[in-house]
């Protein structure tokens, strides 16, 4: 007779299946790239990470998006290449923190969960706890830190400095969302009509239909703009 631990891993995974269905019938072709250049500190980054671009992975619209982050921003190179960060050296500090994030955690949900871990103490005015997300995450501080450390972090961010550079159009503040390499501009914050617009694919996730998804520039263009401008 099957034991209870092993009825709950039955009904775990059958409950899966639908989703793990659902993943694999979508092409990697057909997968629209969200892309979101951004700083540490930038209050209405954080904002976004933690209260909106989180919805990637609370839905079944991950299963749709390839999500990449960029931890640049405003940032500006002196003649004498040290960096300029527009929020001061904490700021410095955490990009590359969280560019080694992304690098040693290469899975989106792993560093994400950090980085979003880092985003709201900010918003919690505690950013300078930020090395308290390893408990809180489960994640070690060792890799951070070698890859802060040993240079690492350096070249990641001088890697995104050079791909911040060379955006057409080139962006004028952050958040910059990017949804297939297309500029949202103000109308970040409509990020997920964008992305159901765009997809190609015959696996309509449910994220796209549970509401109407309306794009409308004109109230985001008068609206009050929720940006870092450089």
């Amino acid at each position: 007779m099957a034991s209870h631990n092993q009825i709950t891993r039955l009904i775990i995974t059958f409950a899966l299946i639908p989703l793990l269905m659902f993943q694999s019938h979508v092409s990697s072709q057909d997968k629209v790239n969200l892309s979101l250049y951004y700083e540490s500190l930038c209050p209405y980054c954080a904002d976004f990470i933690v209260n909106q671009l989180v919805k990637v992975l609370q839905t079944d619209l991950g299963s749709i998006v390839n999500l990449r982050l960029v931890p640049w921003g405003n940032t500006q190179i002196a003649p004498n290449t040290s960096w300029i960060c527009q929020h001061g050296t904490d700021e410095c500090q955490l990009n590359t923190v969280e560019a080694c994030a992304i690098k040693v955690w290469s899975n989106l949900e792993t560093h994400f969960k950090f980085i979003k871990c880092v985003e709201l103490l900010h918003l919690e005015n505690r950013h300078s706890s930020w090395e308290s997300c390893f408990a809180s995450t489960g994640l070690s501080q060792t890799p951070i830190k070698n890859c802060y450390n040993n240079g690492l972090g350096y070249r990641l961010e001088q890697a995104y400095a050079d791909e911040t550079a060379k955006l057409n159009p080139n962006h004028r503040f952050v958040p910059w969302v990017l949804v297939n390499n297309q500029p949202l501009q103000e109308d970040y914050q409509n990020f997920i009509a964008y992305i159901c617009k765009a997809y190609r694919g015959s696996n309509i996730p449910q994220a796209c239909k549970t509401k109407a998804l309306e794009i409308n520039k004109t109230n985001a263009q008068d609206s009050i703009p929720r940006v870092c401008f450089r």
